[in-house]
């Protein structure tokens, strides 16, 4: 596994340098964490969702090839990949509501890892409003909460992307749970 972030890392670098190249043997490298990735966005999805794991993944890749970032590890393309798959879902299920004339919200059921207390299905077009929200209020807290629930980074990754340590990234996560719950049961009521 450290051989293939090094390998990651490596590509990502030889890309921002111009390298189209490296983009060749990236993707292989990459893919089947993006795969999960997306499953794992799509995990809380309803029956019959139109939106596939391999169509999220290939429109995320497009995303993100097509942007001019300077590249500089593993831990910050999972952390694009997944903020890219949060607006294509979000995006999506916009369309959806939009077509069934005012109603139909995609439900996404969060996990333990963002919400406090029992499990609970929140709608997405909500979920990214209340997000918008916190990153309007505290930025770090829903860079905290998109990196674990829509990245799928560990702990000590998403500690790494910010830059901050694991405990003030458990701190953080525990104040913005807290934050999402009330401003999502608020919007239920």
């Amino acid at each position: 596994m450290a051989a293939e972030g090094q390998a990651v890392t490596r590509l990502l670098k030889e890309l921002s340098d111009g390298n189209k190249q490296a983009v060749d043997q990236l993707i292989p490298i990459v893919y089947d964490q993006l795969r999960r990735l997306a499953s794992r966005c799509l995990m809380g999805e309803r029956p019959g969702h139109t939106l596939r794991a391999t169509a999220l993944v290939h429109e995320a890749y497009l995303q993100l090839a097509g942007a001019h970032i300077e590249w500089r590890d593993r831990i910050q393309f999972y952390a694009v990949a997944s903020k890219a798959m949060r607006h294509i879902l979000v995006d999506h299920a916009r369309a959806n509501t939009r077509q069934k004339r005012g109603g139909g919200a995609e439900k996404v059921a969060l996990d333990e890892a963002v919400m406090v207390g029992e499990e609970t299905s929140v709608d997405l077009l909500a979920l990214d409003e209340a997000l918008q929200r916190l990153a309007a209020n505290d930025p770090r807290k829903s860079q905290v909460i998109e990196l674990l629930f829509f990245g799928g980074l560990t702990y000590e990754e998403s500690a790494a992307a910010l830059n901050i340590s694991e405990a003030t990234l458990h701190r953080e996560l525990k104040m913005a749970k807290a934050w999402l719950h009330r401003e999502l049961t608020q919007i239920q009521d």
